[in-house]
């Protein structure tokens, strides 16, 4: 099975019906929003939620140099790996809208999990800290005190777990982003659909909000909405093999698991001092003995400590635990992540974000992460 890569060349594109071109250009080019639009997604599984976000995200590069994306969709994550809140700036067109491409977020957030539902709170407490980054950094009110920093678009992406406690976590959502435009995309089975109109409003209200309901790019006969059903867990794995391709050159003839997981098993990992590290475990407790032997064999959210609250530490990338090496104070490494961005990292983060069983059950290279060998880091 080959790797997925980020494409040179545009593939064939996908079907963008009018009404989609229609709400996307009326976003980017509504005369009267301003500053920027903050566009809201959502909708039901499978819906087109993500397709549509990149279309939206193109369009408005057409008018603004960059814009702002915040992915709140830890399971099926846009420019990141799954298990992550992001909010990434994006200056480039997206040419292929039907392969996700990975990119360096400005902040995130290591949720360690694929679903919300894991820790609601937290979940929502991730999001509000995006937020309020993109506030500080983009919007017009801190630009006055800045004004080196441009005013940007807003694009939100949510998951599609529109229901119960996923509905509730939406509604929050969306109150506290307050956003200049809510795309709505319904589906024909009308019982999985959000509720009509501005749902979120405990009672009319006069704030300015466009809301644009739009139905799902491919339609049958009958006016059925036909989703695309994606194998979620394939394409987890895919991506997360796509982030530690990153560990290597591009020009190197790496194609295939195998030669990922020959070529992982072969990489000097980085060495980094137990003393200057603390662990967490986000949603279970590991007695204090046992903690860094638990991180062995593990993917591990690398994350910097925040000075304003210690339960909101930025993370900056992911790492595969190779070796503990407690006679010499000493954790091994491999990631992707520069070493002048690793420096920086205080706290190692578990979830439930694993290593994919493919990497693991190659033939000749099995477990190759479970090793306490000493590497060099030269």
């Amino acid at each position: 099975m080959a790797l997925v890569a980020e494409p040179e060349k545009p593939s064939p594109d996908i079907y963008i019906p009018q009404e989609w071109s229609d709400a996307a250009d009326s976003i980017a080019y509504d005369s009267v929003t301003s500053p920027p639009p903050i566009a809201f997604i959502c909708g039901a599984k499978n819906s087109g939620k993500t397709t549509f976000s990149r279309h939206l995200l193109n369009i408005l590069l057409n008018r603004y140099k960059k814009v702002a994306y915040l992915d709140t969709d830890v399971g099926q994550s846009e420019f990141t790996t799954p298990g992550f809140l992001s909010l990434t700036v994006v200056d480039k067109l997206t040419p292929d809208l039907t392969i996700p491409c990975l990119k360096t977020p400005e902040r995130s957030f290591f949720f360690g999990d694929i679903s919300s539902k894991r820790d609601p709170k937290a979940y929502l407490n991730y999001i509000y800290a995006l937020y309020d980054y993109y506030k500080k950094e983009y919007c017009p009110f801190n630009n006055r005190e800045n004004p080196t920093k441009n005013e940007l678009p807003l694009v939100v992406n949510t998951p599609g777990w529109v229901k119960g406690v996923g509905y509730d976590i939406l509604v929050d959502m969306l109150k506290y982003i307050a956003p200049t435009h809510v795309v709505k995309i319904n589906i024909s089975a009308k019982s999985k659909n959000l509720p009509g109109g501005a749902f979120w409003f405990d009672s009319p209200s006069k704030e300015m909000v466009n809301l644009i309901e739009i139905n799902p790019a491919l339609q049958d006969s009958y006016n059925r909405s036909v989703l695309v059903q994606k194998d979620a867990h394939l394409m987890r794995d895919l991506r997360i093999m796509a982030y530690f391709r990153q560990c290597f050159a591009s020009n190197m003839n790496i194609m295939t698991i195998k030669e990922l997981a020959n070529a992982l098993a072969s990489q000097p990992p980085y060495e980094v001092p137990i003393s200057s590290i603390k662990s967490r475990h986000l949603y279970c407790q590991v007695p204090s003995t046992e903690i860094f032997y638990s991180l062995n064999g593990t993917i591990v959210g690398l994350a910097v400590s925040s000075e304003e609250s210690e339960n909101l530490p930025w993370c900056v990338g992911l790492g595969i635990v190779r070796g503990i090496d407690t006679v010499k104070g000493s954790i091994y490494v491999i990631t992707p992540v520069p070493p002048s961005t690793l420096e920086k990292v205080d706290l190692f983060l578990q979830g439930f974000i694993q290593i994919p069983t493919s990497l693991l059950q190659v033939q000749g290279c099995v477990s190759p992460y479970m090793s306490t060998n000493v590497f060099s880091t030269s």
